[in-house]
């Protein structure tokens, strides 16, 4: 077990020094199989944002799809991570704090996955507020939602009522499924949503 000296997710160096000791137990090594059928079912190119992005292997498979795909993170280890895997493409990966970040251009997608449950609990409503802030009604937020009553972190889980709670004064849930492919952090407990946008 490796000595960590950061314990605030709220820090970058808490995910730097994470990466830098390659422990990072919420890296899937791959894309999902149930985001490859999203991207791979969509009927045009997406404009979509990673935030949290970590080793950003889905990145590059959005993009070998076509897809216009930023990721982002705020980690300088996890940026860095996700530029090697990127090789030529690396400039799709930005270092930025997601509560600051600016599109060139509206989005279509935020693609979730292991963003919301890194962030301490009271975060969670500045986290929902971003999102509903950064797509405009008919865009989409899609991706996993981890579900845990364990009062420890990160990965920080919510129950049903409370993502409920976060989303439905913005969002219009379209898909909720179970997920077969779970790395084991996650295993058991997390599902596949898709999210609407709606007009407020």
């Amino acid at each position: 077990m490796a000595d960590f000296h950061t314990r605030d997710p709220l820090s970058p160096a808490f995910w730097d020094e994470r990466f830098e000791k390659q422990c990072t137990p919420w890296d899937q090594g791959g894309v999902p199989a149930r985001l490859r059928s999203f991207v791979l079912g969509s009927p045009a190119p997406l404009r979509c944002l990673i935030p949290g992005c970590g080793s950003a292997y889905e990145l590059a498979f959005m993009l070998d799809a076509g897809w216009d795909a930023t990721a982002i993170d705020f980690s300088p280890a996890a940026v860095a991570a996700a530029r090697v895997q990127l090789g030529e493409r690396a400039g799709r990966v930005v270092e930025a704090d997601f509560f600051a970040w600016q599109p060139d251009a509206p989005l279509d997608l935020i693609y979730e996955r292991a963003f919301l449950c890194a962030m301490p609990r009271a975060m969670w409503p500045q986290v929902a507020a971003r999102w509903a802030q950064l797509l405009a009604p008919g865009a989409m937020l899609a991706g996993y939602f981890f579900f845990d009553d364990n009062a420890k972190g990160p990965p920080f889980g919510m129950s049903r009522e409370q993502l409920n709670a976060l989303l439905v004064p913005h969002f219009d849930c379209l898909a909720d499924e179970a997920v077969g492919d779970s790395i084991a952090v996650f295993a058991g407990k997390e599902r596949w949503m898709s999210w609407r946008r709606r007009a407020d």
